[in-house]
């Protein structure tokens, strides 16, 4: 990879900022519809069914208030999940491998800030260590240790400096997989529910898949598992009677 030489490492810094942006750079290298709390086929699994239970309640509410025959819905309603499972599916992989670029990117270019701005580099160290409570003989000795390798240098600048941690990342195609059972299910269960009890299949379907995936997800993340319940159920019956009634305005 060719870099250009920066005039000033710092760019006219301290060293303290410097790092402060460094950490953003790192956040916004890393960012992702998924997150980085929940491993990424979990999340991908779980935004797949929240999304499809949403697009078929959506999709319900629209045929009801047009009063769309049921074959004709049903009909719909497996030719969307066959589309919706392909697009869920191939968007999470792709997403993987944009956020999987990136990292490499930012891995290449603080390798490239190590082998051409050792001095800097070492002046980072030696405020993050210091910030930790590190002094005096010590903190050389642990400055000296990590300079003295380049790898062990990389993967410490990488975490202490960008915030990153390696370990989190998953391969695309695995991520890929949540996304797909978690589409594949929930269209499946809707599609089922819709053929035995149209009347109020989808919507108990829907609203139930969008409370699961909303407390799983919540309860993992260690967030409010009952705020984000609500929220999500509330949001769903919301976009499913606004669509509803705006379906039966225009038809008007």
């Amino acid at each position: 990879m060719t870099h250009q030489t920066p005039p000033e490492h710092f760019k006219g810094k301290s060293v303290a900022a410097h790092l402060k942006d460094a950490r953003k750079r790192g956040a916004l290298a890393t960012a992702e519809t998924h997150g980085t709390e929940l491993a990424g086929h979990f999340s991908a699994g779980a935004d797949g069914a929240k999304d499809t239970a949403l697009v078929y309640l959506i999709l319900w509410s629209v045929g009801m208030a047009l009063s769309i025959e049921n074959s004709t819905l049903l009909l719909l309603f497996l030719a969307f999940g066959f589309g919706w499972t392909i697009w869920k599916t191939g968007r999470s992989a792709l997403l993987g491998w944009g956020r999987l670029e990136r990292l490499h990117r930012v891995i290449e270019e603080e390798r490239w800030e190590i082998e051409h701005h050792r001095d800097q580099e070492k002046e980072e160290l030696r405020e993050m260590y210091e910030a930790k409570g590190f002094s005096g003989k010590l903190l050389d000795e642990v400055v000296d240790v990590l300079m003295a390798d380049d790898n062990r240098l990389l993967r410490v600048m990488l975490e202490e400096e960008l915030g990153l941690s390696l370990e989190v990342y998953e391969h695309p195609l695995k991520q890929a997989f949540g996304a797909f059972f978690g589409t594949l299910i929930t269209a499946t269960l809707a599609t089922l529910s819709f053929y035995f009890w149209p009347p109020l299949g989808i919507p108990l379907i829907s609203l139930l898949t969008i409370a699961i995936a909303a407390n799983s997800t919540a309860r993992f993340e260690r967030r409010k598992q009952l705020n984000s319940v609500i929220w999500s159920l509330a949001l769903g019956l919301f976009a499913g009677l606004g669509s509803y009634f705006l379906a039966r305005l225009i038809a008007l």
